[in-house]
């Protein structure tokens, strides 16, 4: 384990004795290194804890397990638990966690940005390819440390040489990169293996280490190989723009350059270089492509410091170390937070309950249109909130734990908020918010654990209970507005957007929500959280909101989805910016201007290639095309054909070519990066179609003054279906 203090550094070398969770001790009687096993209390099925001397005895009595049952140890149905972690299986057995005592600024935090030149032979880099090779590797440090090692003045295997030499000088205890695991490490380290270099970045003098892993985004999976390095963090700040936008939606892409210009952490003097033309840099600019590198890296520690914060703040709480906080999915945070309790109490774990149905919340629709002002009133954290009022828990839990660890959350949010108001140091304040994000995050997390299928105390029968309870409530909320004189516009999980009863004013609004929770149960707290100027209500669960300071925001993924190309995103918020403005008249003028654009040749690639995100290996796609579990795909097709390798996670951008406006996607189309703006080829009928699509789709609310009651779009035919 190792410590810092400031400046100094110390390392303590603990006891470790890893463990499996069983069923039947029969399991382990003849396995290697069997230290002894240890009856646990209680009704769990996993009433056994067997210790080990090493922890490949422990991988050991793994695999017999599984050879003996027949069942893969991530499987629900196992009759055995085995932690993969070594760190997670001694942190939970210590109850100790990261980062005792310190805040985020005392972490010394190293960002690292290569920048890598193809050869002739090859349009995509390929740490495989002998002319590619590693021309820059920029470091930028929390302290202020910048300093780029120069491919220019170095051969390779003495720039990667020198970058350990570094590393190691100025000893991070986190290394920071945009899109780190699945490119600068990867490329490092097949590099470093061509030239015979050990990459030994860890602290005890060792190398990197890595394996395939995955990382589930909503409904994404990412493929990735995770890097471990001995005493330090890898955090990559690609996975963690991913990981906010789940929420947010609010990230133009997943680019570095986009993200430092959306947090407004981008230098005035930024250098900006195109990545096609890296050798040519290097070989007539060399100083700008430097200054280039060492603004990515310094980019990345600006982006690491707004969006890591949380996940430090959750290494400080639960038994898992800062890397894997943003690795694990919250649910799986929750579950391991119950198990500690359990192991320290000496109790049983119990297996997880098979999968059933669960009722979602309530979202509905009432009006269509343009109104305003709007209030939006909603229960304060729902869920959890009817949880605690009335106690739903997992059925399982005999401690008691589920509730208690969520009052426990719950009291300390309150209190990090409260200090956060009250912080007179920037540091402290940010400090309290993470505190604040990162307890709301496992707090609303504790529903979805209800219902999660690997979680050892899941209870599916409370789940539905959660949520026909939630959707009981917000209706009860709905009939008040109406009985008050309020028009209920759209309702959501745990809230509703509404026109405030007639000749309400700003300042009755307290004495308006004291009367909407009337009747509502003990512990049930409604707030309002929200009053615009003008709402747009589209259809169910997508709408947009005009603020006071003249901001649109946009909700739902039918103005949002990363499925349109970046220009119709662009005009639909202008469309829509002109009917909450009230400006009706002058969407058809917009629409004009985009026909006459595209059929100049206008719009750059950017605003109409389509990004698509890989799901599958460039194998596994064609396995399930020829097996016809899937159509063709223009994005992996393109892959294929100009011979780049992929994976899950790697986005592609292509556009469309021909002169009609009907062409068949996947034969009519090629890669972004092949686009010439001095022969441009997009297909400007195909494109202009897009355009009037958009217009169809808003045309009706140009021409309707106001809310209607909703009307659904599926029963109208002549409507098109962009969304």
């Amino acid at each position: 384990m190792w410590r810092r203090d400031g400046e100094r550094l110390a390392v303590d070398v603990v006891p470790f004795t890893p463990f499996l969770l069983l069923a039947d001790p029969a399991l382990v009687t003849a396995a290697a290194g069997l230290r002894d096993v240890q009856p646990l209390a209680g009704a769990g099925e996993l009433r056994w804890l067997a210790r080990f001397g090493s922890w490949s005895e422990a991988l050991g009595a793994r695999d017999a397990c599984r050879t003996k049952t027949g069942i893969a140890p991530d499987l629900p149905a196992a009759p055995y638990r085995f932690f993969p972690d070594p760190v997670q299986q001694y942190l939970l057995t210590s109850g100790l966690t990261s980062f005792g005592g310190m805040r985020f600024g005392d972490v010394r935090r190293m960002a690292l940005d290569i920048e890598v030149m193809t050869g002739e032979s090859g349009e995509f880099p390929s740490a495989a390819r002998e002319a590619d090779r590693i021309v820059a590797v920029a470091l930028a440090d929390s302290t202020g440390f910048r300093h780029v090692v120069r491919g220019d003045r170095l051969d390779e295997r003495a720039l990667l040489e020198e970058t350990t030499r570094i590393l190691r000088e100025r000893d991070p205890d986190a290394i920071e990169g945009h899109n780190v695991f699945r490119f600068d490490l990867e490329y490092l380290e097949a590099r470093a293996r061509r030239h015979g270099v050990r990459l030994t970045w860890g602290r005890d003098g060792s190398e990197l280490r890595s394996r395939p892993a995955r990382l589930s985004v909503a409904e994404r999976t990412i493929g990735y190989r995770r890097y471990e390095i001995a005493g330090r963090h890898v955090i990559d700040t690609w996975m963690l723009a991913q990981l906010h936008d789940i929420g947010a939606r609010d990230l133009p892409s997943f680019g570095l350059k986009d993200i430092a210009r959306h947090f407004g952490v981008v230098a005035a003097d930024r250098t900006y270089v195109d990545a096609s033309n890296v050798a040519r840099e290097l070989a007539e600019s060399p100083d700008r492509l430097m200054a280039y590198a060492l603004d990515d890296a310094v980019e990345t520690l600006g982006v690491g410091a707004i969006l890591a914060r949380p996940y430090f703040a959750q290494a400080q709480l639960l038994p898992f170390d800062y890397q894997s906080t943003v690795l694990r999915g919250s649910a799986a945070k929750v579950d391991t937070l119950l198990i500690r309790e359990y192991l320290a109490a000496g109790r049983a774990i119990p297996t997880p309950r098979p999968v059933q149905s669960v009722g979602g919340g309530l979202t509905a629709i009432w009006q269509q249109g343009v109104g305003g002002p709007v209030l939006h009133v909603d229960v304060t954290s729902l869920y959890p909130s009817l949880m605690v009022s009335q106690r739903v828990a997992p059925a399982s839990d005999d401690l008691g734990v589920f509730l208690e660890r969520l009052d426990h959350l719950r009291a300390l949010r309150v209190r990090a908020k409260g200090l956060a108001r009250t912080a007179a140091e920037p540091e402290e304040r940010a400090h309290q918010q993470a505190l604040a994000q990162t307890f709301k995050i496992l707090i609303n997390s504790f529903y979805g654990y209800l219902a999660f299928t690997n979680g050892h105390f899941n209870d599916f029968v409370a789940a539905d209970r959660v949520t026909a309870e939630g959707r009981r409530i917000v209706g009860s909320i709905v009939d008040r507005l109406g009985a008050l004189g309020a028009v209920p516009i759209e309702g959501d999980t745990d809230g509703v957007y509404f026109l405030a009863p007639p000749d309400h004013a700003p300042a009755e609004d307290t004495a308006l929500l004291e009367k909407i929770a009337a009747g509502l149960p003990d512990g049930i707290a409604l707030e309002l959280d929200g009053r615009h100027p003008a709402m747009f209500s589209y259809k169910m669960k997508t709408y947009a909101l005009l603020d006071a300071r003249g901001r649109v925001h946009l909700k739902g993924s039918g103005f949002r989805s990363r499925g349109l190309e970046p220009f119709q995103r662009r005009l639909i918020e202008e469309v829509v910016r002109l009917l909450l403005e009230g400006k009706r008249g002058d969407v058809r003028a917009v629409i004009d201007r985009w026909l006459a654009a595209f059929a100049a040749h206008q719009v750059p690639v950017r605003h109409f290639a389509r990004t698509e995100t890989l799901g599958d290996t460039l194998d596994a796609y064609r396995e399930r095309v020829q097996a016809g579990l899937r159509p063709p795909s223009a994005a992996y097709e393109l892959l294929i054909a100009a011979g780049r390798a992929g994976q899950p996670g790697d986005q592609v951008a292509y556009y469309v070519i021909g002169r009609s406006a009907n062409v068949t996607v996947l034969e009519y189309s090629r890669l972004a990066i092949e686009w010439n703006a001095e022969g441009p080829d997009e297909n400007v009928a195909y494109y202009q179609g897009k355009v009037m699509e958009i217009w169809e789709r808003f045309r009706r609310f140009t021409e309707q003054e106001g809310l209607l009651p909703y009307r659904d779009e599926s029963e109208d035919s002549t409507q098109l279906s962009l969304f």
